[in-house]
């Protein structure tokens, strides 16, 4: 069982988006966009900020920081399944839009017992939270250079 991390509404729709995204191509890298990341009131790339607090917005905020790039969730517990709830860490490690520039890391706990058991999440949910912050944040530096 893996964890319910976004709405489905919202997993759909970034899974759409990533969908088309797989169809775009081109190696050529925007003018702009080098100029866009280091032009920025925030420690870390603008647009991978963005994406992340939109991708955890599902989930209440323990700790944004936007100068060291970490964005920690308090646990979440999907009201169509209260027995189990999930904590996400996204640490924004550069001011360029690349993939290595991501981590997120995500705690799960299951009830058992009147308590809460940690339980694995499975790594295609944390590569799934990934695909969609990179996802969203691509878009959102499209939008800026169009």
């Amino acid at each position: 069982m893996s964890a319910n991390l976004p709405p489905p509404a919202t997993l759909a729709m970034a899974l759409a988006a990533s969908a088309t995204l797989a169809a775009c191509g081109g190696g050529e890298r925007p003018e702009a966009d080098l100029a866009a990341s280091q032009v920025t009131t925030i420690g870390v790339n603008s647009y991978l900020w963005r994406a992340s607090l939109e991708a955890v917005s599902f989930a209440p905020l323990l700790q944004a920081d936007s100068n060291g790039g970490v964005i920690v969730t308090d646990w979440y517990a999907n009201p169509s399944n209260p027995g189990e709830r999930v904590k996400v860490t996204i640490t924004i490690l550069d001011q360029d839009l690349r993939a290595d520039a991501l981590r997120v890391a995500a705690s799960r706990q299951v009830a058992q017992g009147g308590g809460w058991v940690d339980a694995p999440v499975q790594a295609a949910t944390v590569q799934k939270l990934e695909d969609i912050i990179l996802t969203k944040a691509r878009e959102l530096r499209r939008q800026a250079v169009s």
